[in-house]
């Protein structure tokens, strides 16, 4: 039995799938049987490709050319034939007759299948209907499929079918390998933009015996050979900045993170951050760098700072909003938290509008000051905006305002409400550091499990003295998001995390 083409109306029984599946089985050994075993062909020389051919059509016309891909369509008419191979670039059309590549492999072309791997040696024309081609003249079949792609009308569209299998997402949809491709170029005008600037970029370990630089809940893991439990990093900071201390000015990390928590469509359990720090800089330098990576990013990349996302069009121009959080509740709440000194009174003024402080929070006004932006604000910022002087409670490893200890100097990058980068003015006094670590152990004791674990060395190291720095972690998963449109943090990771089907 041979396949048969499905109606697009038709879905495939599972009586059907289990006979195609034996038929190509059969192919297979067919082939093996006769000595051309696919499989065992080792390399393929290939010196052209799809986009590379359309593009420079009259340097490529009646040249020679070797060009390899995917079969994902044949339309066979008695002795030539034309298909359809796809590339890493794009898809080119095949022209195959039966007197120049002879009857035997002819007769065995038309027998392999959509989705077989093949490679052809042939020369570049156009057809009467004018499309670029390559005309072959020998081809060689360099991998079997045993599987069959989704039918072409229908496609795949399912989204979670997609996120599993997206080695087949990339076949049947190659639009979403965009995606992918201005992840790779934003990592990489990232990286120019830190060493252009001497940063030198460096690895820090995953695995920890503490997990220490983020207010997270984290994987646990196990060291058989010390018999020791370790935890999956939930930051790079705390490594970085003993680097700092080392008397490595300026330095970052881009790497994989982990956190045991929720999934949704901007959070994925383990996701990508660039960490950098840099001596003798604040949070405002860390501003400076922020934006110039995002909007440079973007003007590169895209060629544009306009950019759509979420619904919105934002302006990606250099010159982005600087609000402090107080204002920033001031303007889009009505409560101005500068005008009150009082603990109670701050609390009340938030209860008074269905804000909420957390069950382990201490109600103070800090805590109600960010329990306000949380809950209120943050929804409201659409266009990149940099809210800064974070209240002391939230921001356990910043340095406070010498203008208001209450406050810290610290900002949260948002576009089109969602946080895109972190900053501080790092805390460098050894005992404040201690203080607020133990502070961050009261609430553990109360059931607050994502708060920071004290870090004994990292305190060692601050003791030692580092010096005023500058630090910011930047969600780079997040930022693909933005500048590529993708609607789901799914959309921009190639292989997210996926509950097992059974």
């Amino acid at each position: 039995m041979s396949e048969q083409v499905q109606n697009p109306a038709e879905e495939i029984t599972e009586e059907q799938l289990s006979e195609i599946l034996q038929v190509r089985r059969d192919k297979l050994a067919d082939l093996q049987a006769n000595g051309k075993d696919p499989f065992k062909v080792t390399k393929y020389n290939v010196d052209a490709d799809s986009e590379n051919i359309k593009a420079n059509y009259e340097s490529f016309e009646e040249k020679d050319v070797s060009i390899a891909g995917r079969m994902i369509a044949r339309r066979i008419m008695g002795k030539a034939s034309f298909c359809t191979i796809q590339d890493a670039t794009g898809k080119i059309q095949v022209y195959v007759r039966r007197d120049d590549i002879g009857e035997e492999e002819y007769a065995a072309f038309k027998k392999y299948d959509i989705g077989d791997i093949l490679g052809f040696e042939g020369f570049v024309f156009k057809t009467k209907t004018e499309e670029i081609s390559v005309h072959a003249k020998k081809l060689t079949l360099l991998s079997k499929s045993l599987l069959p792609l989704p039918e072409k009308f229908h496609g795949l569209k399912d989204t979670d079918t997609r996120y599993r299998q997206r080695y087949v997402d990339l076949i049947v949809n190659p639009e979403v390998k965009r995606n992918f491709i201005i992840r790779s170029q934003f990592i990489k005008f990232m990286r120019r933009y830190l060493d252009d600037r001497k940063y030198i970029e460096v690895e820090t370990p995953v695995l920890n015996t503490i997990a220490g630089g983020a207010a997270a809940r984290p994987f646990i893991t196990h060291h058989n050979t010390l018999d020791l439990d370790m935890y999956m990093r939930i930051a790079t900071e705390l490594p970085l900045k003993r680097l700092i201390v080392g008397g490595m000015d300026r330095v970052y990390e881009i790497g994989r993170i982990f956190r045991n928590e929720g999934m949704d469509p901007k959070h994925n359990p383990e996701f990508t951050t660039v960490e950098l720090y840099e001596a003798y800089a604040d949070f405002h330098d860390m501003m400076d760098i922020a934006e110039g990576i995002l909007s440079g990013a973007a003007k590169e990349i895209l060629g544009t700072y306009e950019v759509e996302w979420q619904g919105e069009k934002l302006d990606l121009t250099p010159g982005w909003r600087r609000l402090t959080m107080v204002d920033a509740v001031k303007e889009y709440v009505g409560i101005d938290f500068g005008a009150i000194t009082d603990d109670a009174e701050a609390v009340k003024a938030a209860e008074a509008i269905g804000v909420e402080l957390a069950e382990t929070a201490d109600k103070t006004w800090g805590n109600a000051l960010y329990a306000c932006f949380d809950q209120r604000v943050e929804e409201k910022l659409i266009q990149p905006t940099f809210i800064t002087m974070y209240p002391v409670e939230v921001s356990p490893l910043t340095k406070a305002s010498p203008e208001d200890p209450r406050l810290t100097e610290r900002f949260e990058l948002f576009v089109c409400h969602s946080e895109l980068a972190n900053a501080y003015s790092e805390l460098n006094d050894p005992i404040d550091q201690r203080a607020r670590f133990m502070k961050q152990l009261e609430l553990r004791d109360r059931g607050d499990d994502e708060t920071e674990m004290l870090d004994e060395d990292f305190l060692t190291a601050l003791e030692y003295g580092m010096p005023p720095t500058g630090g910011m972690g930047m969600g780079i998963d997040r930022c693909v998001m933005m500048l590529t449109g993708a609607d789901t943090i799914r959309e921009v990771i190639l292989f997210p995390t996926m509950k097992p089907l059974d």
